[in-house]
């Protein structure tokens, strides 16, 4: 157990450290661009026009990025590039094939936590049936346990592939311009994958995990649809962290805040959700 523990701790560590290091990056490239531009300017005598706002022209583009950028990925040498790649990690291999490109957009490895969340609220609920319980000899009915894990594993998918991916597609997608001075092999701005493709796949993302959450609402007998209301607000959230004019993870304490709600509170809620109640004032926050 202490060694599972460890872990999932270090998955936490990474997955969140792979949303948060965004903010920390940019504030050294726009230091290093800034710097750069002074001592070009200075030794050169660069007129405005030549200037760069927020990218540089055409014709200073290139030294900019090479002094500023972080150059080409380099693939992990001891042979998981490929696993990288589809996890949407540093170190990945590079690919044509258009569902390993889009599942990177995706980055599993930050599905973790909210796949957790889900499981530990549907623990909190009380009402979750093991198909063979070995601690308890009235909670050993394999029909109604089987019934359990699958509404379990729906949620998980829709806490996870789906609107995990979401998020992480549209923050890519709102990043793309400065990606293409600090990661130029992501695959946005690498030109992998076109722009309509990545538009396609989150409007797909987004309306398949609604459609599932409310498909969760039914199963569970909802008068109220709580799990499609936590998604959409989820959603909601998710958008703003990424997305001009708000775009909260450029604050400290909002970004935090979406942070912890998506990744922690949400998910929670939402297994505890399809499996029992949710206490009045979380309707109040909804």
């Amino acid at each position: 157990m202490a060694i599972i523990s460890k872990v999932i701790v270090l998955a936490l560590v990474a997955s969140l450290g792979n949303v948060n290091g965004f903010q920390n990056t940019a504030f050294r490239t726009s230091s290093m661009i800034t710097m750069s531009a002074s001592r070009s300017n200075n030794n050169k005598g660069v007129n405005k026009s030549d200037s760069f706002y927020p990218f540089p022209s055409e014709n200073s583009r290139s030294s900019t990025i090479l002094r500023a950028g972080k150059g080409p990925n380099e693939e992990a040498s001891d042979g998981s590039a490929g696993v990288r790649q589809l996890l949407g990690v540093k170190g990945a291999s590079e690919t044509q094939e258009k569902w390993k490109i889009r599942l990177q957009l995706t980055k599993p490895v930050t599905w973790i936590p909210l796949v957790w969340g889900v499981m530990c609220g549907a623990a909190a609920s009380g009402n979750y049936h093991w198909m063979w319980n070995p601690f308890d000899a009235n909670d050993r009915d394999v029909l109604l346990g089987a019934t359990d894990a699958l509404k379990g594993f729906v949620a998980m998918i829709l806490a996870g592939p789906f609107l995990t991916g979401y998020t992480q597609t549209i923050n890519d997608w709102y990043d793309r311009e400065i990606d293409a001075i600090n990661e130029p092999y992501r695959p946005i701005p690498s030109g992998a994958i076109s722009e309509g493709e990545v538009i396609f796949q989150i409007w797909a993302l987004l309306l398949g995990g609604l459609g599932i959450a409310y498909g969760l609402d039914i199963w569970a007998g909802h008068e109220f649809p709580t799990v499609l209301a936590l998604s959409i607000f989820g959603s909601f959230i998710s958008y703003i962290y990424s997305a001009p004019p708000l775009k909260l993870k450029q604050n400290g304490w909002a970004g935090n805040y979406a942070l912890g709600c998506s990744y922690i509170s949400l998910p929670w809620w939402c297994g505890q959700a399809v499996f029992g109640e949710l206490d009045r004032p979380i309707y109040w926050i909804l």
